[in-house]
């Protein structure tokens, strides 16, 4: 599987350069977010521009890194999926389950406003519970 990856302190940036995300490469991504998971990272932004083609086995390995991800309260962005991943996921119904960006630089403005929403909102559990 060919892929960039830019780390950086609020999130991880994937950059697949593949055509293709089928049962060849789905196996291999799906152990890679796992594993980045595990390092440490929290949100995961996955630059799908250069995949043209998904299938079943695809769409696995993206559940499960949405799965991974998640779990523990950080986000999974797919950007900039072309128009015939974007039908599969809907026709799959789920597009309510995966998070979906037009390009990467919207993705990371998600992840950068999630993070002021999340401080925002535990400075006022805090307030709230006399912590201040």
């Amino acid at each position: 599987m060919k892929y960039v990856i830019d780390k950086k302190e609020k999130y991880t940036l994937v950059r697949l350069d593949e055509e293709k995300l089928d049962a060849s490469v789905a196996p291999e991504l799906k152990s890679e977010l796992i594993t980045m998971h595990a390092e440490g990272a929290q949100n995961m932004i996955l630059d799908m521009s250069s995949v043209k083609y998904t299938d079943s086995s695809g769409l696995s390995a993206l559940l499960v890194g949405n799965r991974v991800f998640r779990e523990d309260g950080g986000m999974f962005i797919m950007a900039g999926l072309n128009d015939h991943v974007v039908k599969l996921i809907k026709i799959s119904q789920l597009d309510s389950v995966l998070t979906i960006s037009p390009t990467p630089e919207e993705a990371i403005d998600t992840v950068f406003l999630n993070q002021i929403e999340n401080d925002l909102n535990n400075e006022a559990s805090e307030s709230e519970n006399g912590k201040d």
